[in-house]
């Protein structure tokens, strides 16, 4: 059998004091930039020997020494007929292209984050883009874009999906997460990536305990029961004979407000809206005490309203949802505050509502009825009007709804009449 082992010339090549040159050009051909000369060393008298006979040197070069590669290119060309590239693939491995690698690895975290700003969720709720940011500043999962990427579509898919119905947390996961249970478990990465999104929401800190994370998964509808979870309603007069339907006709017809369990809103039982009219408008507000200014009001009278009581809960949600799904147009009015306007953008996300005296000329003239109010707080942008939020900061004031409130009594007295309503 013949011998196998290096071609004639390229033995001198394969010498072990050669070692070090192959690694340090292999290195540095790498690199994806263009390269001329290579420094070796710090060599030992064996390795700068073997160097020297390598090149053809008459004396021993320093200890360490900067090679010339068109130098070394004549060297192994003459010896065995290859370039260097090819000598070093056989003895290091395949050379990579490091600038190349780093030029993708941009392109594919610019590619992240511009998905993640853009992304529905973050448009819709504009408070999130400061999350967004510091999911950015956070860096990358593992330094992957690939799992950072998809790690933040279960966040945002989990923010899409609250408020949650009165589930369990593992209960909540396992129905959006892949069918995990343990995914939003307390401690994982996803879990403090979404608490870290509905804090960002609430303009609170980050919860940093154990009640404190409870408090806010509970903000959000997950382990609330079907009990505690109510949303109010009033002039509100749906068919059916279901226990939302009765409960809500009763306390209508009385002039009183009606507060509806999550259980009733979610078992509706065949509840259907008047027909007298097509799209029939049902107002929302964000203050009970609006509420109760429209019952003192209109009494028995009073149309078709409901009152999210601040920031939506899962039966407020489910609600208007199912309001909608049923026919009528959803209208929203709440506080022109940072606040407010992050609830609103919430609603307007989560439900088919639209904003009802909520722009930027209705703040001016709200301002101009009451100005030196309080500051209005952290202001995020408002997607229904982008020059809403920039009034505010430029005014400094924020109008709480109930100063309004007689304007919002008007517009309710003329859906009434007309059986249509305002909406900006």
């Amino acid at each position: 059998m013949t011998p196998t082992g290096p071609a004639p010339g390229q033995s001198s090549l394969h010498r072990p004091e050669l070692r070090p040159l192959w690694r340090t050009v292999h290195d540095r051909l790498s690199s994806g930039r263009p390269v001329t000369r290579v420094r070796l060393g710090p060599l030992d008298d064996a390795q700068r020997e073997a160097l020297a006979d390598l090149l053809g040197l008459d004396r021993l070069p320093d200890a360490r020494p900067s090679v010339a590669l068109a130098r070394l290119e004549e060297a192994v060309t003459e010896l065995c007929g290859r370039t260097v590239r090819e000598a070093v693939t056989e003895l290091v491995g395949p050379l990579g292209d490091r600038a190349t690698e780093r030029r993708r690895q941009g392109d594919e975290r610019a590619g992240l984050w511009t998905w993640l700003d853009g992304h529905d969720t973050v448009r819709a709720q504009p408070a999130l883009a400061d999350w967004a940011a510091s999911c950015r500043a956070a860096g990358l999962v593992g330094g992957s874009p690939a799992r950072t990427r998809a790690l933040l579509t279960d966040a945002l898919a989990v923010l899409a999906a609250l408020p949650a119905h009165a589930e369990p947390l593992p209960v909540f996961a396992a129905r959006v997460v892949s069918g995990d249970s343990h995914a939003l478990d307390d401690g994982t990465r996803l879990s403090s990536l979404v608490l870290r999104a509905l804090a960002t929401l609430h303009d609170t800190a980050p919860p940093q305990s154990a009640a404190d994370r409870r408090a806010l998964w509970a903000r959000a509808g997950v382990a609330d029961d079907e009990l505690s979870a109510t949303v109010l309603t009033a002039g509100l007069r749906p068919d059916g004979g279901g226990p939302l339907a009765r409960v809500a006709r009763v306390c209508a017809d009385a002039g009183q407000a009606a507060s509806l369990t999550l259980a009733q809103v979610r078992a509706p039982g065949g509840l259907r809206l008047a027909t007298a009219r097509s799209a029939p408008v049902v107002h929302a507000v964000e203050n009970p005490s609006v509420m109760a200014l429209a019952l003192r009001r209109f009494g028995p009278a009073c149309p078709p309203l409901v009152c999210t009581s601040g920031w939506p809960n899962s039966a407020a949600v489910h609600l208007l949802r199912l309001l909608a799904d049923h026919g009528a147009a959803l209208r929203y009015h709440g506080d022109f505050d940072g606040e407010g306007i992050r609830i609103a953008a919430y609603l307007l996300d989560k439900t088919p509502a639209r904003p009802w005296r909520m722009t930027a000329a209705d703040y001016r003239a709200a301002v101009a009825r009451a100005p030196g109010g309080p500051p209005p707080g952290r202001l995020t942008a408002a997607p229904w009007d982008p020059e809403l939020t920039t009034a505010m900061a430029a005014h400094g004031t924020a109008v709480v709804e109930e100063l309004v409130a007689d304007l919002l009594l008007d517009d309710l007295a003329d859906a009434a009449r007309t059986g249509s309503a305002r909406g900006d």
